[in-house]
């Protein structure tokens, strides 16, 4: 499994507004692309003075998939994202693959 990671900055003055629109309408949209079988919305609690940073994780079955999402996708998402807020939210992705999970005995 492959977990695409996006992990955001957003300033104050937009981050309602932002948080509203991932969780209805952006994260919706990745998901129905058929490329992720599931999207984990988290928040950085270490807070500073530079707005709220979130991190979005996508998980994929594969990094083929990944790579179709790239190629079919991603530029037009991407491309909403900047016309609704232009310059104001910084964005950094990563890749992860799933190695294992570990529960408490």
């Amino acid at each position: 499994m492959i977990i695409y990671n996006v992990t955001s900055n957003i300033p104050q003055e937009i981050h309602d507004d932002w948080l509203d629109w991932m969780q209805h309408t952006h994260i919706p949209e990745v998901i129905a692309t058929g490329k992720f079988s599931k999207a984990r919305l988290v928040k950085v609690l270490a807070e500073g003075d530079h707005g709220h940073t979130y991190s979005i994780q996508y998980f994929t079955e594969s990094h083929a998939m990944l790579q179709q999402y790239y190629d079919e996708d991603a530029p037009a998402l991407r491309e909403k994202t900047a016309a609704r807020y232009g310059d104001k939210v910084l964005s950094f992705r990563t890749e992860l693959q799933f190695i294992s999970d570990h529960k408490a005995v």
